[in-house]
Formats: structure tokens, C-alpha cells, sequence
């Protein structure tokens, strides 16, 4: 088995966005107040770097709420840099086995030994060799979930100031989440701060190291969440094979993080009976292709449950699985999703459309992303597990209706029956299906869940409460040094 590392440390460009935008989001006060926290963060980190360090760029939530994030910090005058790390194989094997365990569930079935260990420490030793190059004494370094943890002691002996975030976690710890949490907690000992997204996911153990509670945020600004006219989501969805041909491609336009028009060219690879018309009722799920995400329970149960929906239609939409670096079950489980669809009877079939999203551009995948999002008749997020969900927010703030399952962060977001439907049991198929129907019968109904969304996520979830908290907690750390 080759051990050759991709690349130990690679940059990733981070623009610079002005936190003013927030103008036209925020009430008076809120905006006030985030105009104060740019001037706190510009003295308080003048001079250091704050460095977040996590294992992709592209393909998941954590990789587009950092890429946002530190677009804002840059904006405030911070100088903010995003490096991710590189691993062989058997590196995000092991990863990946981590990830599952945190999920409380058993993934490959692999062992978290003193095999693994090594597979794990090995690229890493040469990723803390070239940040430890660049980190200079006293500069930030946020550090995310398992594939970083195994930096925290070189960077801190570098002394830099070290906060680790996991993104990820249970409310209900079994025997396999504590088996992670063992394997990675040793690291973890020299960082000043540990992050979690709900107080439930706060490992055993961590009694002496300061701990913090940060929920996830989305960036309403971006090509997935900026608002877009009816004509622009029908033309996107076209160009990318999702649609009728007839819009024209000419219309299929969002606008980049740098202000700049950027245009959806690249077509999903697309597993279907027959095309979308436009005339369906569309429900969608987008998600990465990880078995935690119940694809084949998504598509299984809208198979058995929308009959009486003939015109009701399922996208079950995922990145390109070649595209997403650190997850290395993405194909299998696309597999296995294509076996499911090719089982079902022609009828369910001819209504269900799986799409590998194109990854080429990240911004055109999420504009492809918000118009699937937007045209949506229904949103659903049916995981059997899930740290945050970003896609409940985004999908939330697109005033869509939602069902998911009442796991993890997604119990944050949505409160059943107010701002869209939450289901208690996640491999109750029959009750899912049962939601989504309820939501195609009742037009009025899902139009009010998708207002109180909207209103939710304004309140709730937006990146100046995020920023906010990120501040002070790093304040917090550095308070040691005075």
C-alpha cells in the first residue's frame, strides 16, 4: 500500500469581503454592533495571523462556512489564512473511520489501533514540519475536526495559540464514539480551547481545558444562499441537465464572492428515466454521499409514499464523488444509491433523478445548489446522524419548507410544526414519507413553515453571531498572555 503523501500543507485563497453587506440584513442595532467588532478584531490580532487548518477546500459545509468566514475576517483588516492538509490513503481511511465512530456508528468496522496510529501521525508529522515554518509565536491557529488534531502539541511547542474544533458529535455517546473520542483526545491536550457546536457533544474527559459552544452560521451573500429570480433558477437548472432545455443559457447567472457575474456552463452527470420538464413538484435532498445521510432511505421512501403525487418528482443530488478528497466512501455509497434506484418498479423510477454535481468551480456548483434549493417544492435532510446540517439553514433561508430528522443540530434549527417538520425517528420511513405528502397536499401549510424559517435563520444563524463568538473566544485565549 503506498504511503506517498499528496501534498502536506496547500493554500487556499481567501478573498477579502466587506462586513457592510450586513447593511441590508441586519436591524440598525445588530449592524452598529458588528461595526464595533470589526475594530475590536483589527486591534486585538494586530500583528498575528490567524490560521484555520482543516483536510478540503471543496465538497462539505465545513469547507464553505470556512471559506466565508475568513472572506469576513480578511474584510475586517485580520490577516486570516486557510491551509488544508494532505494525507495518502490510508490517512483519510483512518479519518474516515474516526468521523463514523463520532457519529456513533461503526463505518468500515477497521480497528483504531497502533497501526492506525501511525497511518494517522505519519502525514502529519510532515504538514506540522511545513506550518511550523510559518506559524510564528503568538499567531491564532483554529484547527478542524479529526484530520487536524494531531497538530495541536508542535504547533503550540511552535507557540502559537491553538483552538481545535469538532464539527461533529452525538447527543447520545455510545462505545464507538468513546473509542474516538480515546484515540484523539491525548492529542488534544495542548490546545487552549475545545469547540463543539452543542453542549450534548462535549466529549468525557476535557475537565481542565477551557470549552466552547459555537453554532454554525451560512453566508446569505453566497452563490448557494444569494437570492435568485425564477428565470435564473430555471436557466441554471437547464444548464446543468436539470431542467427543460428551453431556458436560455445566457440566463444562467449568479454573482461570485468577489462581486464578479459567473455563469453555470458545466452539466451534472445525471441518472434518470427521463428528464425534468419544470412542470413537477420537486423535492429535493442535497448532500455528500456518506451512508449518514440516508440516501437510500431518502429515495426508498418517497418511492413507497408519493403515489398518490404523480406529478411529485425526488432529486437526490450529491458532488461529484472523484471531487470530495478526504472521503473515501463517497463512490461505494453512490453505488449503492444507483443499485437501490435501478431496483425500484419503472413507475418510481421514471420519478427519481440522482445528480453527481460538477466540483470544477466551487461557486457554480453552489449556484447549482441554490437553484435545486430554490425550485424545490420540499427540502429534506433525512440523516441518521448529523453534527449541524447547514443545508436545513440554507434550504431555511430560502423560505422553503423542510423535513428532517430531529438528530443532532438539525433539532436546533427547526422547530417541529413552526418552522418545518422534524421526524423523530430517522429510519421511519413511512412517517417521512408521510411529512413530505403533507407538505405537496398542503401548499399553504408549507408556505408558512418556509416564512417562520426565514425568520429563524435571521435570528439565529447568520455569520455577525458567529463572527461574534469566534472573537471572543479567541480574546478569551489570548487574555493568557497579558
Amino acid at each position: 500500500m503506498s504511503t506517498a503523501s499528496v501534498s502536506a500543507v496547500a493554500d487556499v485563497p481567501v478573498v477579502a469581503l466587506p462586513i457592510e453587506r450586513f447593511a441590508t440584513v441586519l436591524d440598525e442595532s445588530a449592524y452598529r454592533d458588528l461595526l464595533g467588532l470589526r475594530e475590536r478584531a483589527s486591534e486585538l490580532l494586530h500583528g498575528r495571523v490567524v490560521w484555520c487548518v482543516n483536510s478540503t477546500a471543496h465538497g462539505g459545509g465545513v469547507a464553505e462556512m470556512l471559506r466565508s468566514l475568513l472572506a469576513y475576517t480578511r474584510g475586517a483588516g485580520v490577516d486570516a489564512r486557510w491551509v488544508v492538509i494532505g494525507g495518502d490513503a490510508e490517512f483519510f481511511r483512518v479519518t474516515k473511520r474516526l468521523h463514523n465512530r463520532l457519529h456513533g456508528v461503526v463505518g468500515d468496522g477497521g480497528p483504531l489501533g497502533a497501526a492506525q496510529r501511525a497511518a494517522y501521525e505519519r502525514p502529519l508529522r510532515a504538514a506540522a514540519r511545513e506550518l511550523g515554518a510559518r506559524v510564528r509565536p503568538g499567531d491564532v491557529v483554529l484547527a478542524h475536526d479529526p484530520q487536524t488534531a494531531g497538530l495541536v502539541g508542535a504547533l503550540r511547542e511552535r507557540g502559537a495559540h491553538v483552538i481545535w474544533r469538532a464539527h461533529i458529535g452525538v447527543d447520545e455517546p455510545n462505545d464507538l464514539v468513546r473509542e474516538a473520542w480515546d484515540f484523539l483526545r491525548p492529542m488534544l491536550a495542548g490546545a487552549e480551547a475545545l469547540v463543539f457546536s452543542r453542549e450534548r457533544y462535549v466529549w468525557s474527559g476535557l475537565e481542565q481545558q477551557r470549552i466552547a459552544i459555537v453554532t454554525p452560521s451560512i453566508d446569505v451573500f453566497s452563490a448557494k444562499n444569494q437570492p435568485l429570480a425564477p428565470a435564473a433558477v430555471h436557466a441554471i437548472l437547464a444548464a446543468a441537465g436539470l431542467g427543460p432545455n428551453g431556458a436560455a443559457a445566457a440566463g444562467a447567472l449568479f454573482e461570485r464572492e468577489d462581486g464578479t457575474p459567473g455563469r453555470v456552463e458545466r452539466r451534472a452527470r445525471i441518472f434518470e428515466e427521463t428528464p425534468l420538464t419544470g412542470g413537477e413538484q420537486l423535492v429535493t435532498q442535497v448532500s455528500r454521499w456518506d451512508r449518514l445521510k440516508d440516501p437510500i432511505g431518502v429515495l426508498e421512501g418517497f418511492a413507497r409514499c408519493t403515489d398518490p403525487f404523480p406529478l411529485a418528482h425526488l432529486v437526490l443530488a450529491g458532488p461529484e464523488v472523484d471531487a470530495v478528497s478526504d472521503d473515501p466512501e463517497g463512490a461505494a455509497t453512490l453505488a449503492a444509491v444507483l443499485e437501490a434506484w435501478r431496483a425500484l418498479p419503472a413507475t418510481q423510477r421514471r420519478r427519481v433523478h440522482l445528480a453527481c454535481l460538477p466540483m470544477d468551480d466551487a461557486e457554480e456548483n453552489a449556484a447549482i445548489v441554490n437553484a435545486l434549493q430554490s425550485r424545490a417544492d420540499v427540502v429534506v435532510q433525512k440523516s441518521l446522524a448529523e453534527g449541524f446540517g447547514l443545508t436545513v439553514a440554507e434550504a431555511m433561508w430560502k423560505g422553503r419548507p423542510v423535513v428532517a430528522s430531529g438528530v443532532g443540530g438539525i433539532q436546533d434549527q427547526i422547530v417541529d410544526g413552526e418552522t418545518g417538520l422534524l421526524l423523530p425517528d430517522p429510519s421511519d420511513l413511512v412517517a417521512y414519507g408521510d411529512a413530505v405528502c403533507r407538505l405537496l397536499r398542503d401548499p399553504t401549510l408549507a408556505e408558512r413553515l418556509g416564512d417562520a424559517a426565514r425568520k429563524r435563520v435571521r435570528r439565529r444563524f447568520l455569520e455577525p453571531r458567529h463572527l461574534t463568538q469566534w472573537v471572543d473566544l479567541i480574546a478569551d485565549v489570548l487574555e493568557g498572555e497579558r
